[in-house]
């Protein structure tokens, strides 16, 4: 059911009453969303990270919101980039897995598909996004153009992204060559291009209303990137095996870091700094009181190319990382700042996942959605402090690899359903008391298992390109 709210946007943002709203708006609120790339819970200083340094984000958690209980939309990154540009969950989303194509992208989404950026276009707002996408091949129906976003700049493919010095990217549909980049030359670093075209399509767009998808690739993959005042921070702070640079026919290019420990913290770091940026651009433009910005992640921390999630405790007080449908692997970090409409300093145990971000952005723009299966759950009175919060019955998440995983949280009950050596596994946790998940229930509660799967069966429904491992 969707809220009960009229909202009213002029700067600041007024709650009132189905009779609507009580003077005439000006500007609509511009809204920046940064997306990092298997950044755990646990990397950031405000969820408890020691080591790295990230001073931008914990400050935008002090003037602004942080939420304890958001969740990815899946535990890898297209089905769950899917799930949050849909409003959908794995169980109805058309990407949930990471279906290559070759030689360069990902399974697309269908023509028709409703997207965030279809729905802000349609609400006035000028929309970009920078970064990555992932979610459709060059050519086809399905890239960022085609999807409702005006200005792309980045990557296409998700595993060139895996390259941070890659012999191309993209910019709208035009793509732009990096010669200086072949034979390993690592010259031009990508995610610096992918920062100032963010930058400048904030500043070309300040007069009017725009939406604005910051997709960096940052901390993901590859241990490599410049070696300047970022990474020297961390150079020599600790003892590490050399790490041994791996050439991937698939990727291009050397991992050349011999430092992984100092080269990971630096990759969060910088990836700190470009959130300073943008809160420091949006100050300067006079913005920052007219623009929702929100942090996040798109699933938690991964051991690829040399990470070490154990050492960092990348994963925060939960079990599990990347592909795993533990907390570890599908709870996020996800701090909101606006000052003056944003609450400084607050903290939001609310239960939240990727698939409520269109409808959160609806409400805002005032924009019905057009897909009956949006659940059409808004966090946008928990942003503001209100009292009148929705609350799901369930949520539930599907992952296709591995032979299939599924999970399913109803209040402070988690359903596990897995295949291990041959039979599938039901785990059952209490996460009021069991956050890291290691007391199965199962067997105590089988009543409640039964609920569970229930209603784990009645969310998902078969898709014509993803079948399940299960269902075989």
């Amino acid at each position: 059911m969707k809220t009960q709210l009229t909202l009213c946007i002029s700067g600041t943002l007024l709650l009132v009453g189905m009779s609507g709203c009580e003077k005439t708006l000006e500007r609509p609120m511009n809204v920046v969303y940064i997306l990092a790339d298997d950044l755990g819970y646990g990397d950031v200083g405000c969820y408890g990270q020691q080591i790295i340094k990230t001073p931008n984000i914990d400050r935008m958690a002090k003037e602004g919101m942080l939420f304890t209980q958001h969740y990815a939309g899946c535990t890898v990154s297209a089905p769950s980039r899917c799930s949050l540009m849909t409003g959908l969950h794995t169980g109805h989303t058309q990407v949930r897995g990471n279906r290559e194509i070759t030689p360069e992208g990902q399974q697309p989404m269908r023509e028709d598909t409703y997207t965030l950026g279809k729905l802000m276009k349609s609400a006035g707002y000028t929309t970009g996004i920078f970064g990555k996408w992932g979610l459709g091949n060059p050519g086809s129906v399905s890239i960022p153009n085609k999807m409702g976003f005006d200005e792309f700049y980045g990557y296409n493919c998700q595993r060139q992204s895996h390259s941070f010095y890659p012999d191309h990217l993209w910019h709208n549909e035009e793509k732009v060559l990096f010669p200086e980049n072949e034979n390993n030359a690592c010259k031009t670093y990508s995610q610096d291009l992918i920062h100032e075209q963010a930058l400048k399509f904030i500043r070309d767009h300040k007069e009017q209303p725009f939406f604005a998808m910051l997709t960096y690739t940052l901390p993901h993959a590859e241990l490599n990137l410049p070696h300047d005042s970022v990474y020297k921070m961390y150079e020599n702070s600790f003892e590490e095996t050399p790490y041994i640079g791996k050439f991937d026919k698939v990727y291009g290019g050397y991992n050349t870091s011999e430092k992984p420990l100092a080269s990971f913290a630096a990759m969060v770091s910088r990836l700190d700094k470009y959130v300073g940026d943008v809160m420091a651009e949006l100050k300067e433009l006079g913005l920052d009181k007219n623009t929702i910005v929100i942090f996040t992640s798109d699933n938690g921390p991964h051991h690829e190319g040399g990470a070490d999630p154990d050492f960092f405790k990348s994963y925060g007080p939960f079990r599990g990382i990347k592909r795993d449908v533990y907390e570890g692997g599908i709870r996020i970090p996800m701090v909101a700042w606006c000052p003056g409409t944003i609450k400084a300093g607050a903290q939001s145990d609310h239960i939240s996942a990727f698939w409520d971000v269109m409808p959160t952005l609806a409400e805002l723009t005032g924009i019905s959605g057009q897909s009956s299966m949006i659940s059409f759950f808004v966090i946008l009175p928990t942003l503001l402090s209100k009292k009148d919060q929705q609350a799901h019955d369930y949520l539930y998440w599907e992952f296709h690899e591995l032979n299939g995983r599924e999970a399913l949280r109803s209040g402070k009950w988690k359903l596990i359903r897995q295949p291990i050596v041959g039979e599938t596994i039901l785990e059952l946790y209490d996460l009021s008391n069991d956050i890291h998940e290691d007391t199965n229930l199962a067997e105590k509660y089988p009543d409640k298992v039964k609920e569970l799967a229930v209603l784990m069966d009645n969310a998902r429904t078969e898709s014509p390109y993803f079948d399940f491992g299960r269902e075989k």
